[in-house]
């Protein structure tokens, strides 16, 4: 296991600027995800990581060791890609195999780690089948074993889960993480899905346009976000934003929009009269309320079965509400919903930056 140290990375294809000046910490053992939309920088990051494309400027550190030179059989780092990159003519024995057969290990010391890493991914029954005859999460068990038997210092996973149903992917996001808290080694996760980022993560990467908006565990990350762009890329549905403006009278503070609602805010919410701001609310703190709730004209109810989501108007924005209570709203219908106020947050309208008290 290693540490993996990312510093001031930089990296262009021409003149587009694909990652610029990436900082990142990964402890030893420390299980991480890089997350962010298609095209922020993410999987370049990871393929530099590997040694699989050039570093422009900056270090990447496996270990206390600048490997920026190192080719990607020096690095001591194992790589899973989303499309498992098996060979169609070996076994799931022969693919595991493969890489030590390479290095050269000694026969027997390959059958003890291919039949450990079987053991350890339910697959002893299988060692003798062709990917051809294994399923979609079979052969990234597969994918995964060959990662493993390889003992490395690091795992890294490109997006591994992005080719399986809904349903695989839930199961094989628990296997990988399970995984992780029983071998302990250093791994780093490529994903655009946030929900695989909060469920799995000890931390969460978000990037955006090739820079790093905001480091910190999955918890942090969805209750403390850094600005507008992470608090509506992470979570499922998204945070509702309202444009607005700041009003002080003494010692209440609210928002007042462009339609004259008035949004409520705690007393010691942060900003100054009159600035505009960006009032956001996830849709869970959104609370059915009595005539004296804000008017929302609802346009659509999704049943989820354990939620109700109720899309509608308010304060003349399209918002989501999300309820545990099986409501029986219905589309054109006129509801009242009250935000908690201590559950909001305010940006700043002009840069996007959250506002909060010193």
């Amino acid at each position: 296991m290693a540490s993996v140290e990312i510093r001031n990375v930089k990296k262009s294809f021409g003149i587009i600027e694909v990652l610029r000046g990436v900082d990142i910490n990964i402890g030893d053992g420390e299980f991480v995800v890089l997350v962010g939309p298609s095209g922020c920088g993410k999987s370049t990051l990871l393929r530099m990581i590997a040694g699989l494309e050039r570093i422009i400027d900056g270090e990447i550190v496996l270990g206390g060791t600048v490997v920026n030179n190192l080719p990607p059989k020096d690095r001591d780092i194992a790589m899973v890609f989303q499309n498992y990159a098996l060979y169609p003519q070996m076994t799931v024995r022969g693919n595991m195999a493969f890489g030590l057969k390479l290095r050269k290990v000694l026969p027997n010391d390959i059958d003890t780690k291919v039949n450990r890493a079987a053991e350890i991914l339910g697959m002893v029954s299988l060692l003798d089948r062709y990917p051809r005859e294994l399923s979609g999460g079979q052969r990234q068990r597969v994918a995964m074993g060959r990662a493993i038997v390889r003992d490395p210092q690091a795992f890294l996973f490109d997006e591994p889960l992005s080719n399986l149903d809904a349903k695989l992917r839930v199961q094989m996001r628990v296997e990988i993480r399970a995984l992780h808290q029983r071998l302990g080694t250093t791994s780093v996760y490529v994903t655009h899905d946030q929900l695989e980022a909060m469920t799995m993560a000890d931390r969460i990467v978000v990037m955006h346009e090739g820079r790093v908006e905001q480091i910190g565990t999955p918890l942090a990350i969805y209750d403390r976000p850094d600005n507008i762009f992470v608090a509506g890329f992470v979570g499922s549905p998204a945070m509702n934003f309202i444009s607005g403006v700041l009003c002080r009278k003494g010692d209440e503070m609210t928002v007042q929009t462009l339609d004259g609602t008035v949004l409520p805010l705690a007393a010691e919410a942060p900003g100054r009269n009159g600035q505009e701001v960006i009032y956001g609310v996830r849709p869970e703190y959104l609370a059915v309320a009595d005539n004296r709730g804000l008017p929302a004209r609802v346009s659509l109810v999704e049943r989820t079965g354990a939620d109700t989501l109720v899309y509608a108007e308010m304060a003349g924005t399209q918002i989501c509400a999300v309820f545990s209570e099986r409501h029986a709203f219905a589309a054109g219908e006129t509801i009242h919903l009250q935000p908690k106020p201590s559950a909001i947050h305010l940006f700043d309208a002009e840069s996007g930056r959250v506002m909060r008290c010193e």
